[in-house]
């Protein structure tokens, strides 16, 4: 195998010269290495190790490279790096750990090339290649991690039950790589998962989240998903999704098992975005129906407002977990509300007023909300499927027909909250947000266009049977 290939980033060559001047041996290690076999040429972050420090190196490497940008130093975990032409380039004496069993935080200590390789998460993670001149381009692979990557297999370098006992989020790094590379965990580390998924609650959520967001934004997130349902650690997650589960039959009448059809949405949507959001929107889509679940004895199982109740666990699900509580939550929690607001629109007898209210509350995430309605077919009847696909066009067709004719999306009302004090000469009050709420009210029920002297007419109207006057020096404009 000829690795010099890797090593053609003229970097490499000054890291040799250098740690030979230091005399301390230095290798590229990790996730490169892994990325080079897999043929996955474009990995943007360079691992290096050394027997000494790792920082030194750093320093004096950056000082021989022009463009470089200022190391940053991170003294407390002995790392430092710099970026150089579109590549971070990170530093780390070669060190051993050791753990308690109440924090993931190891004691470091100064190791070799070895105890460096030993406390490293995966065996396809352990690889490294020698940078030293003496033997500059030899490969280090001590736990056999080439043959896993051959074999398409997550395995630990020293016995699973210690690995993810010391640092319990490899569980989930263990799980992403599955997912990311389309890999098996090995039986016996899986299984050690399974025995350590408890060690989840000393995570901080944020870690957790950070995995967990990887592996939706694979192309097939329900591999992942799958995984940690059999393993246990999506109980530590998300146990409202985990509440889906499960078919109930009374009088011969069962319903749909709700978990893994959420799962086949999230595929589904996966296959036309990368958005991690609307991922989300879609893994929390039905959320609300384990809750409103009922076995009504004339129509069968309802979720009645499953999509209102599941939009209201969303900013408690977003603030467990340390999600953003900003737009991307308020965006998801819209996409969970909206998710069965098209279906009813399907009929030939909709009304545009319908049409409007749809654009309205829907506004510059409509196209978002019918790529969710349309990831949410999950029959295997081809028939069923081709026209459930060809309602929700014939419902865009629809609205876009409307849009370009009531201009709608992103509703702004054609007079303001000032119009309409200056109009009766009156100061804040209810009656000003009754008057704009008319207004809104009429042109979303196409009672008057959607411009400003349709909409002063009205509102001369509305508030005068709101027992308000005009005022004398109001002019229309």
């Amino acid at each position: 195998m000829n690795l010099k290939e890797a090593l053609k980033n003229l970097v490499f060559k000054e890291i040799s010269k250098i740690a030979e001047e230091m005399n301390a041996p230095v290798f590229v290690i990790g996730g490169f290495v892994r990325d080079f076999l897999l043929n996955r040429r474009d990995k943007k972050d360079v691992d290096i190790v050394i027997e000494g420090s790792g920082i030194e190196l750093a320093q004096k490497i950056a000082q021989n490279l022009p463009g470089s940008s200022k190391v940053k130093v991170f003294k407390r975990f002995g790392t430092a790096m710099f970026r150089y032409k579109d590549i971070d380039w990170e530093f780390v004496g070669a060190r051993k750990e050791s753990y308690s069993e109440n924090s993931r935080k190891p004691a470091v200590e100064n190791g070799s090339i070895e105890d460096d390789q030993m406390r490293r998460d995966f065996t396809i993670n352990a690889l490294a290649i020698s940078l030293n001149e003496s033997n500059y381009g030899e490969f280090i692979d001590p736990f056999g991690g080439f043959q896993d990557l051959e074999n398409k297999i997550i395995r630990t370098p020293l016995a699973p039950e210690i690995t993810y006992s010391d640092d319990p989020l490899r569980m989930m790094r263990a799980i992403r790589f599955a997912a990311q590379l389309d890999f098996d965990i090995e039986a016996k580390s899986f299984q050690a998962i399974k025995e350590n998924a408890q060690r989840m609650e000393i995570l901080s959520k944020e870690r957790v989240m950070a995995e967990f967001n990887k592996i939706m934004l694979t192309r097939r997130p329900s591999y992942g998903l799958k995984l940690l349902e059999k393993s246990g650690l999506l109980d530590f997650i998300l146990p409202e999704l985990l509440a889906l589960k499960g078919i109930e039959e009374i009088e011969g009448q069962t319903h749909k098992d709700n978990f893994w059809h959420t799962l086949e949405v999230v595929d589904n949507i996966s296959q036309t975005t990368g958005n991690l959001w609307l991922r989300w929107a879609a893994l929390l889509h039905d959320i609300g129906k384990a809750s409103t679940k009922k076995f009504d004895k004339k129509i069968g199982w309802t979720f009645h407002n499953h999509e209102f109740v599941g939009s209201k666990l969303i900013p408690g699900i977003f603030r467990r977990l340390r999600l953003p509580m900003g737009g991307e939550m308020k965006y998801v929690k819209k996409m969970v509300m909206l998710s069965s607001r098209p279906i009813p629109l399907i009929s030939d007898e909709v009304s545009d007023s319908a049409l409007r209210r749809l654009l309205f509350d829907a506004g510059d995430d409509l196209e978002d909300l019918f790529l969710l309605c349309k990831a949410d077919i999950t029959t295997k009847n081809k028939a069923k499927q081709q026209r459930f696909q060809q309602n929700f066009e014939k419902v865009e067709r629809k609205i876009t027909d409307l849009e370009e004719r009531d201009q709608i999306r992103n509703f702004q009302p054609p007079v303001s909250g000032e119009d309409i004090m200056q109009l009766f000469g009156i100061q804040p009050c209810r009656e000003v947000g009754v008057l704009k709420n008319k207004i809104k009210e009429a042109i979303l029920d196409g009672k008057i266009e959607n411009e400003r002297n349709a909409a002063l007419v009205f509102m001369e109207k509305e508030g005068g049977e709101l027992g308000l006057k005009l005022a004398k020096t109001y002019q229309k404009s």
